[in-house]
């Protein structure tokens, strides 16, 4: 069969609405395109389904047809004729069908939702005021909606492991767990990692990691995002803030070209940790651990916040000026990176026009997973091959600008972002050059530079990335940078200006896309303002012949060319 065929789309009535899904979905899926709630606690879209915690029951039907002819039975007010099922269904692991009906508010729902809530809350510690779950707790929500209101349990609850460590980053409370098994099943399912289970039966059932084992890949903080009431949590994170304190800003993990969605939490200008948001065409609901403590590169001892000549502080104004009397004594090599945004990396290429030189990039590869963590870390390699910055891939060295340096063919260097004396380039060499340096932290590089600028972090500016489906996606400036900082756009901008000796030309998103938009086939149409938070796919056909280092990971294949190789 092909898979151009389009799917078998069925009718589901939920609580007297008809809806249209393909045949197969479940129904709390179902329903929530119906904007309808059932409430779950173990059924999760991205894992298998288990139907244990019993608390998406709902009334399930079939419409009574007769069994000569075919035909629907009707009542006598003409409405559909409905064989209700005695006993409630999950509706997680009921799938519609044609002619299903399904009440998620009769008297049977709400008995079985009302007997599940207190079922569930008999041995629960209800310490809401001091869990770290709270504000964004599904038991607290549900026995809200769907709970009695009440407790009839007098005796004394039982008293399970606190504070246990399961890994490095994952701590359990295990008083407050309800059995759900999505941990388990996310070790099982998504990182082949089977470490974790229950021990035990009935009230005393407990979850564990095996003997000898513990929770310590580097997928394991997805367990607590999926951990619905608190049990599990994020020992960085643990008791540092209340939620709705909490700013949440839509961001793109700087990790690797998979280019993971993210949400960035922040309050007053303070990150408090970052959690994978949604996007089932990239990461679906994961990300990695090590892509969560990238926010603490702001705040880094090695922050470079202020502007410096020859090692000596001095104003952003005076860095400017400087930058561009140097600038254009010589000729000038450029050491580009795939960690600045499409936008900079246009502006950067404007920059380079003012006084032509040889280009350079710096290859940051690295060992990926097969999921989450690509062979590219960097979030924009294919930026600079759609903005014509580069046309070939970057080598494992940075020969070339050494030779250019040794024959004394050029003066000047301007790098962004790097730190050149990683690749072979020492800084007893760069010291007889002419070094401009843009970035975000002080390195040997920047350390001889003859003048540093200071740049932004991802959290602390706008902009888009290409990942390595060459899959546009946009990121939101979560936190204001360090005092005096301009937006990299802006820097880079205003240098052109003086420059050119002109007044100093706006620069913004808007105005640099508006002008993109012209000059690059891939972007027309398009706008910053329009892009969706799950991005859009390029057309990427000019650069098939290309062998990116990615190997094939969760939503990513090679393309022909490539695996023909």
């Amino acid at each position: 069969m092909s898979n151009l065929q389009s799917i078998e789309n069925v009718n589901v009535n939920i609580d007297g609405i008809d809806i249209l899904v393909p045949k197969g979905t479940n129904i709390i899926e179902a329903a929530a395109q119906a904007n309808i709630e059932i409430p779950h606690y173990c059924y999760h879209p991205k894992l298998s389904i288990s139907g244990n915690c019993r608390m998406c029951l709902v009334e399930m039907g079939m419409a009574m047809k007769d069994r000569t002819t075919g035909q629907s039975i009707f009542e006598d007010d003409g409405t559909q004729k409905v064989a209700w099922i005695p006993r409630p269904a999950i509706a997680c692991g009921t799938q519609a069908s044609a002619g299903m009906y399904i009440k998620t508010k009769s008297e049977l729902a709400k008995s079985c939702q009302e007997g599940v809530m207190e079922f569930l809350l008999i041995n629960h510690p209800l310490d809401c005021p001091i869990c770290d779950q709270a504000g964004e707790c599904r038991l607290q929500e549900f026995a809200t909606d769907y709970g009695r209101g009440y407790s009839r349990f007098v005796e004394n609850k039982n008293v399970k492991p606190k504070r246990t460590i399961l890994g490095p980053r994952v701590v359990l409370d295990d008083e407050r767990c309800i059995l759900c098994s999505r941990c388990v099943r996310f070790c099982q399912e998504v990182i082949k990692d089977d470490v974790l289970g229950f021990v035990d039966r009935g009230s005393y059932s407990t979850l564990t990691s095996y003997p000898g084992k513990q929770l310590d890949n580097n997928y394991s903080l997805n367990t607590v995002d999926i951990c619905p009431v608190g049990a599990l949590t994020d020992s960085d994170f643990r008791f540092k803030m209340r939620v709705w304190f909490l700013k949440r800003t839509k961001s793109i993990c700087t990790e690797s070209s998979v280019g993971v969605n993210t949400e960035v939490w922040s309050r007053e200008g303070e990150i408090y940790r970052i959690t994978p948001r949604r996007n089932d065409e990239v990461n679906d609901t994961w990300m990695a651990d090590s892509g969560r403590d990238i926010y603490k590169q702001v705040t880094a001892d090695n922050r470079l916040r202020k502007a410096k000549s020859n090692g000596v502080s001095i104003a952003f104004d005076e860095a400017h000026i400087r930058f561009t009397e140097i600038f254009p004594m010589g000729k000038t090599a450029y050491v580009g990176s795939s960690h600045m945004s499409v936008e900079e990396q246009f502006i950067f290429k404007k920059l380079i026009q003012e006084n032509p030189g040889p280009i350079f990039w710096v290859n940051n590869k690295g060992e990926g997973d097969g999921l989450l963590i690509s062979s590219d870390r960097s979030p924009n390699l294919r930026g600079a091959f759609i903005t014509g910055l580069i046309n070939e891939l970057p080598k494992d060295n940075l020969d070339g600008l050494l030779e250019l340096m040794n024959s004394g063919e050029i003066q000047n260097i301007v790098v962004y972002h790097q730190d050149i004396t990683q690749y072979g380039i020492s800084p007893a060499l760069l010291k007889r050059h002419n070094v401009l340096y843009l970035g975000t932290h002080f390195n040997k590089t920047s350390d001889v530079a003859r003048v540093a600028i200071p740049t932004l972090t991802v959290f602390e500016k706008s902009g888009t990335f290409i990942n390595q489906q060459f899959r546009l996606q946009k990121f939101a400036q979560a936190v204001p940078g360090p005092v005096g900082l301009m937006p990299d756009i802006n820097t880079l901008t205003r240098l052109i200006s003086i420059l050119r000796k002109e007044s100093e030309i706006a620069s913004s998103l808007p105005l640099i896309w508006s002008e993109m938009n012209m000059q690059i086939d891939q972007f027309k149409g398009l706008s910053f303002e329009s892009l969706p938070d799950s991005g859009v796919l390029l057309d990427a056909s000019a650069f098939d012949k290309i062998n990116f280092p990615e190997v094939q990971s969760l939503h990513f294949k090679p393309n022909s060319a490539i695996l023909a190789k």
